[in-house]
């Protein structure tokens, strides 16, 4: 199998399966969470404010007074990580259009010097988030071996892209291939490990809202 015949199933086959695995998957995880169901609360809500729940899912976008000083490298990695992370993946020109060939959805890219950009702030948040996660000694005994594989995985499309665009080290086809392989990976793990926090975050903070203004408390 030559260079061209890697891709090419890069962009057929294995790109197809590990969509339905990711859309699969998904559905699969969140069937069990809403499949949990939730029991009817028969106690008198102490407030009437039922946007309680969506106001949680906005103001826990910002750190807590008081943590962004405590643990800026957490915070901040954070931040730059997912703004990078969110650029690069819907605001390239090239990703855009397979969003637009698998959908039909399209809408305007951001220039390609401001995507690179994000995409180098992604690769040094990471560098220095996983640099953080092994020097602090707490956070290194908490860490297993899920967190340095959904670190790996996040890293490896970002890096293999950057490559390619480039043209880097390794022959252009080949690192388009192995980019996708890479995404590949990404979306087939996705729905199984800590990854899925994308979906689950928002689910979680409006539960949580919802409860706390339920029982008139601060969420």
């Amino acid at each position: 199998m030559n260079y061209f015949d890697l891709l090419t199933f890069a962009c057929g086959s294995a790109l197809n399966w590990a969509l339905i695995i990711f859309v699969a998957g998904v559905v699969l995880r969140l069937f069990e969470i809403f499949g949990l169901g939730r029991k009817e609360n028969l106690s008198k809500p102490r407030l009437n404010n039922p946007g309680g729940g969506w106001y949680t899912i906005l103001s826990r976008t910002l750190p807590p007074e008081g943590m962004l000083k405590r643990d800026p490298i957490i915070y901040i990695g954070g931040y730059v990580l997912h703004f990078g992370l969110f650029v690069t993946i819907f605001l390239f020109a090239p990703h855009i259009e397979f969003f637009r060939g698998m959908s039909g959805l399209h809408w305007s890219s951001l220039p390609t010097a401001l995507v690179d950009a994000s995409v180098v702030a992604s690769l040094v948040a990471l560098g220095v988030l996983l640099a953080h996660r092994i020097n602090n000694r707490v956070k290194r005994m908490l860490s297993g071996f899920d967190d340095y594989l959904v670190w790996a995985v996040t890293l490896l499309p970002l890096l293999t892209g950057y490559m390619a665009y480039h043209h880097l080290f390794v022959e252009y086809t080949l690192m388009l291939a192995l980019h996708l392989f890479s995404v590949e990976l990404l979306l087939v793990l996705f729905p199984f490990t800590k990854l899925f926090h994308t979906f689950s975050l928002f689910i979680s903070r409006w539960y949580t809202g919802d409860i706390s203004s339920h029982k008139g408390v601060a969420s």
